[in-house]
């Protein structure tokens, strides 16, 4: 008999005396079964393995639910919050513009100006502009590449009315042009100042007696002309570049988002300098460049409320 198929049956002789004689009685039960030691352990452990495999799934179906539920809490929270900031906004720009120099006070802060609209007259140092960007705007459909050109506002003497400290301001934006026509004209206005340095000492050279009595002629004439303007704009702040945006490079004239003190330096300001937006509406048809902002971008988000209720519903439904 193959003993690896078949079930071992165990004899045993039960002997006994029965009404004064030996009987012989044959009785079979099932072998003891050889099954390996570790299948007896294995049994015998499976309830508590069972109960530790139990507990952990219980938490990890907890654990995403909980996470869950907390996102769509904190969307909550951030729903209020950006509604309290777009009504400060708003109440903020509803209100009558400032004469700055009535305002601005240099030793406090600018905090309590923020998001107020305020005048501003002087003159533009154009030859210090900086373009941050590129900012791209649609036109009709069609995507356009561009910067916002920034440029120091100096006081004029002798004007009550003008600003008593330069300010920087954002004029709005310009297309991709503006900043090459820019930059060919500083680079042909450096070569004119030295062709005219080297003239100047040309004239030292051989007429060096009528140096303290008149100044060449050809610097006169290139003179600038200063032309006072007004600006009405709103006080801003830096902004906040996202991990996606690259440093600016200042050295290079790259620049990728507005930093204030940066851009101050560069202009020979103090870093401290004042940044205002300009909001002007009254455009010249003829001439709309830099194009102003549009007051209503300020009092928008790129996550509304909306947007934050509907990621609350998305999160618990989860």
């Amino acid at each position: 008999m193959n003993m690896a198929k078949s079930t071992a049956i165990a004899k045993s002789i039960t002997k006994f005396r029965r009404n004064g004689h030996w009987e012989v009685f044959y009785s079979s039960s099932p072998a003891i079964s050889t099954a390996p030691q570790s299948q007896f352990t294995s049994s015998i452990q499976s309830p508590a393995e069972n109960e530790n495999r139990s507990r952990w799934s219980k938490w990890l179906l907890f654990l995403p639910g909980a996470i869950t539920f907390g996102l769509g809490t904190w969307q909550i929270f951030r729903r209020q919050d950006k509604v309290k900031m777009l009504e400060y906004r708003n109440k903020r720009l509803e209100l009558e513009p400032l004469r700055w120099n009535s305002v601005f006070q240099p030793s406090e802060g600018l905090d309590s100006l923020q998001f107020r609209k305020v005048v501003c007259k002087g003159n533009f140092d154009e030859e210090k502009s900086i373009f941050v960007g590129p900012r791209s705007r649609s036109i009709s459909g069609v995507t356009e590449n561009g910067y916002y050109v920034i440029t120091p506002l100096l006081p004029i003497p002798n004007d009550p009315d003008s600003v008593q400290s330069p300010i920087l301001v954002n004029r709005g934006w310009v297309p991709r042009s503006w900043k090459e026509k820019f930059l060919e004209d500083s680079h042909d206005g450096a070569q004119h100042s030295k062709q005219e340095t080297h003239n100047v000492q040309e004239t030292e050279r051989s007429s060096w007696w009528k140096f303290w009595t008149k100044k060449p002629k050809d610097v006169e004439d290139h003179a600038p002309t200063i032309s006072s303007v007004e600006v009405i704009g709103i006080v801003r702040g830096s902004e906040k570049p996202s991990i996606f945006v690259p440093a600016n490079e200042p050295s290079s004239n790259q620049w990728f988002y507005v930093d204030i003190p940066a851009i101050a330096r560069t202009c020979g300001l103090p870093e401290n300098t004042t940044y205002i937006e300009d909001i002007n509406e009254n455009v010249n048809p003829s001439n709309p460049y830099p194009l102003q902002k549009d007051v209503n971008t300020l009092i928008r988000s790129s996550v509304m409320p909306q947007d934050h209720l509907n990621y609350t519903l998305t999160w618990y439904a989860c």
